[in-house]
């Protein structure tokens, strides 16, 4: 490689690939979900309901039984994995692929690239979007955090005729589906999405994520102005210029340039009520753009294997419309 070429580019963002995977066969799978669900033991199963760590192992149906209580339990039982029927290979792979996608990747994609149904492939991805969500919780920012807010969703089709078409930018001629997602995000730190109806809606939001000795740089837009309340905020008027003396809001805007290109290059639609999903996915994505692949899946794996069983994605296709 040149020198100075991008990170991306080079052979140190490339640590694990799908030929690595299947190569490594059905049993080095599992071993290695094993090992994402019990680090602290190196692998070995533990009782999850009692704790006990001596265990039977019934390697007929990948199961073990706890000597203490007699417990039957997987590798994936009480996890975002719960009663998955993909192989290890497969879930690996998928994980695998996902993390490879800069700017996401569509189920569509990933039921062909496994041979899945699309059902499996959608739920599947959300999945994975959800165990991004668990690594994100409970973050708080600090030092200097750029707010910005952009809207998403409610497109409204013109009519053919230019006699018939209305202003869209009124109210009354809107869908009411539009939402505002807004980012906080911090210099060389984390970033946190949230949706809310408008810019400004966000600002109690900004109490409970955004320390109090945090300086903030936001936009002219009139939903900011309470900030000014409670911290040290700076504003730079877009209309004029994009940075003013160092206050800028350039990696807020990196955020949505890279959220815009997963709804319009990849998905072409997300639905209202998923919005929340992607735009979480996408602010990890901005994250750990600088970590290899590799560790990229290490983490989404084991955010799968710490977390719950998933309350919004089990038995989704099974539910009442």
């Amino acid at each position: 490689m040149a020198h100075g070429s991008h990170f991306l580019l080079s052979a140190k963002a490339r640590t694990l690939s799908l030929k690595t995977v299947f190569q490594m066969g059905e049993d080095a799978a599992y071993n290695l979900f094993c090992q994402m669900r019990w680090p602290e033991t190196d692998g070995e199963a533990y009782c999850p309901r009692c704790g006990c760590t001596e265990t039977y192992s019934i390697k007929s149906r990948r199961q073990f039984e706890c000597k203490a209580c007699k417990h039957h339990f997987s590798v994936s039982s009480g996890t975002i994995f719960a009663n998955r029927k993909l192989s290890y290979t497969d879930l690996l792979a998928a994980i695998v692929i996902f993390v490879n996608g800069a700017k996401g990747v569509a189920a569509l994609q990933l039921s062909r690239d496994l041979d899945c149904q699309y059902k499996t492939a959608f739920v599947l991805t959300h999945k994975l979007r959800e165990a991004m969500a668990i690594e994100q919780a409970n973050m708080k920012l600090d030092g200097i955090v750029e707010i910005d807010g952009a809207y998403f969703g409610g497109y409204v089709k013109p009519a053919n005729e230019k006699a018939d078409r209305k202003d869209r930018r009124l109210l009354e001629n809107r869908t009411g589906k539009r939402q505002c997602v807004v980012i906080m995000r911090e210099r060389n730190g984390r970033s946190l999405p949230f949706i809310v109806a408008r810019e400004g809606d966000a600002v109690p939001i900004v109490r409970d994520v955004v320390g109090n000795l945090a300086t903030i740089h936001a936009d002219e837009g009139s939903g900011w102005d309470d900030l000014h309340a409670g911290w040290d905020t700076h504003r730079v008027n877009h209309s004029v210029r994009f940075m003013d003396k160092g206050v800028c809001t350039n990696q807020a805007e990196s955020y949505f340039s890279r959220l815009r290109r997963m709804e319009v290059g990849t998905h072409h639609h997300i639905a209202g009520k998923y919005i929340a999903a992607y735009a979480g996915e996408a602010a990890w994505r901005e994250d750990y753009r600088r970590v290899d692949n590799g560790n990229q899946a290490a983490m989404v794996g084991a955010a799968l294997m710490a977390g719950g069983v998933s309350r919004t994605w089990a038995g989704y296709w099974q539910r009442a419309s």
